[in-house]
């Protein structure tokens, strides 16, 4: 797909949602799109390789976490993976400092290539798993938002997020149509980590038949210090 068309479809996309792009915004897009297309011949970032199926199942999906976070914020986006949902988020708020985390250190290389080809200066990396930066006083409850998508179930994710967030920041959870029934699942993770459910949204993606539910859950108490606990427990024992 040439760019012309690429940034003509992302714009009316985006303008369906609500959301408006500069030019610059949707060359960056472009650009994200070929180092993603590029960099996946080396190394697996994605089974989504097809411009229309990159621009709608990772950008577009990515981009309907805005409506829920605050323009200049500090957000984390945990186990990030390729950059989803955060370096599309970065893109859309040039004024918010957005921190990238994941477990393996081949991703957060192409990340640093991404931020740097892309010019996003308000976005950092950092290489580590969420049950050691969420220990970590350097990043523990030093960030307004936390954000993820396609990390864990919901009673696991929520012992990744809510370390990170500050008292009354918040976690924005991206999950499936099965939403609903993982939240079920979390009322005493809500209750052990101090986390309370604000908003909650369910729609169909743009352009799909996928259901999407989404998540705004409230830091209502700093988190007892034995949570997160030890890499791997909190996938063996969900609270």
């Amino acid at each position: 797909m040439d760019e012309t068309k690429f940034c003509q479809e992302l714009q009316e996309k985006t303008s369906q949602m609500g959301l408006t792009l500069t030019q610059k915004q949707l060359q960056q897009f472009y650009g994200y799109l070929n180092l993603l297309i590029e960099w996946n011949q080396k190394m697996n970032l994605t089974a989504i390789t097809e411009p229309e199926e990159v621009m709608v199942k990772h950008f577009i999906d990515s981009l309907t976490i805005c409506p829920y976070l605050e323009n200049g914020k500090k957000v984390i986006d945990v186990g990030t993976g390729a950059g989803f949902p955060g370096i599309p988020y970065a893109i859309f708020d040039p004024t918010a400092e957005v921190l990238l985390a994941d477990s393996l250190q081949k991703r957060t290389i192409f990340l640093a290539e991404v931020k740097k080809e892309l010019g996003l200066e308000n976005v950092h990396i950092v290489h580590g798993r969420a049950e050691d930066l969420g220990k970590d006083a350097n990043y523990r409850e030093q960030y307004d938002f936390a954000v993820s998508r396609a990390v864990a179930p919901l009673p696991i994710l929520l012992e990744y997020l809510i370390p990170f967030v500050k008292v009354n920041g918040f976690c924005v959870c991206m999950k499936g149509s099965n939403g609903k029934a993982e939240l079920e699942q979390s009322k005493n993770a809500l209750t052990v980590l101090g986390g309370k459910v604000e908003e909650e949204k369910e729609f169909v993606l743009l352009g799909t038949d996928m259901g999407r539910t989404i998540f705004k859950i409230r830091k209502e108490k700093p988190t007892p210090k034995d949570y997160p606990r030890k890499a791997g427990v909190p996938t063996k024992q969900p609270l």
